[in-house]
């Protein structure tokens, strides 16, 4: 029954049948919105049309356009970034590191990305195009301020040896709870609006969403609590004895990039609908569990990996559930079931 609910919510009835003859997305009498794999119209993607019209749905919506710019230069920094560690060296860990560059680049234009996919999805609301243009700039230039400290030779976090420092530290932290609350939003209406993706997508986006909305809260947590153990003296980066800050943020930071990818994949390997949000659903948890591992692991003072044995079975669970449906998905790609996603497309039912 849940998973029928989910694909009612997915998509609104077709206009002009009645109000009873709407019928899904999946439904045999709607071949005009095929969808992709992502749950955007495969005419978008046809590769005779102009380039433009060769981008995905999602980067040519008003409000997907601007994350998907943003994303796109955010990447090509840390790639960047990275031919500038390769060719010059230095170290890795660190708060003078080219470490920081590489990894906020790629994240957070991954992020801006996802957001793009996602946002493009939800109902359009009055203020979207302006605040998808505000939360894209707001990530550009936090990863802007993180590269100017490295290229100054300075600490991008927990600095406050100069007024720019404290300054540029200020903003990007304003910055960050600006977008924190744009990801809130959007996870509320991603679960009370008609959104337009398939029911393992839809979950896939909702799950991660969720987790990523509580990674940020993690992330200005940690943020608090370095500068607290910076003005008293003691290193902003652990807690405890050992403890990583930063451990429970990067833990579901990027659900939104995979979770979607793993119900792409198992869709191109033709697992049912009901298989495949099963495979999300387990994922998600998965994920989830791994997040209260390691918030435990930080809370204990204990590295990344410095177990008990009870955070170790919460690990190896949280593992478990991520393991099993990507193998039982490449098993069904090795067992000869991998076809199109057209091929896969599940059976439509009438929507009452």
């Amino acid at each position: 029954m849940w998973l029928a609910r989910l694909e009612r919510r997915s998509l609104p009835p077709i206009p002009g049948l009645g109000e009873k003859g709407g019928c899904h997305l999946f439904h045999p009498l709607r071949p005009r919105l095929a969808r992709n794999d992502l749950g955007y119209d495969a005419d978008s993607m046809d590769s005779s049309s102009s380039p433009r019209r060769r981008l995905p749905e999602w980067c040519r919506e008003r409000r997907g356009r601007p994350l998907a710019v943003a994303g796109t230069l955010l990447v090509a920094s840390g790639l960047a970034h990275l031919a500038v560690w390769a060719a010059f060296g230095g170290p890795w860990e660190g708060p003078v590191t080219w470490r920081k560059p590489i990894l906020f680049g790629i994240s957070g234009g991954l992020t801006c990305w996802s957001l793009g996919w996602v946002w493009a999805a939800l109902p359009w609301r009055r203020g979207d195009g302006h605040l998808a243009w505000a939360t894209a700039g707001a990530l550009v230039v936090e990863v802007a301020l993180i590269d100017l400290q490295r290229w100054r030779g300075a600490a991008s976090h927990f600095n406050r040896d100069t007024p720019f420092d404290s300054v540029a530290y200020d903003v990007m932290t304003w910055l960050i709870l600006g977008v924190t609350l744009v990801i809130g939003d959007l996870t509320v209406r991603s679960f009370v609006s008609a959104v337009r993706l398939p029911p393992d997508m839809l979950l896939a986006a909702r799950a991660g969403l969720g987790l990523l909305a509580i990674s940020c809260v993690l992330g200005i947590w940690a943020g608090a609590a370095g500068e607290a153990r910076r003005a008293a003296g003691l290193p902003p980066e652990t807690l405890g004895a050992a403890g990583v800050l930063k451990f429970p943020h990067g833990a579901a930071l990027h659900a939104l990039q995979w979770l979607p990818l793993l119900a792409w994949a198992a869709r191109r390997a033709g697992v049912a609908i009901r298989g495949r949000v099963r495979c999300v659903a387990a994922a998600a948890a998965g994920n989830a569990l791994f997040g209260c591992y390691a918030f435990a692991q930080t809370l204990l003072g204990r590295g990344r990996f410095d177990t008990t044995p009870l955070t170790a079975a919460l690990l190896a669970v949280a593992v478990g559930m991520v393991v099993v449906p990507a193998a039982w998905i490449l098993a069904s790609m090795a067992g000869g079931r991998f076809r199109p996603a057209s091929a896969a497309r599940p059976r439509g039912r009438r929507v009452p």
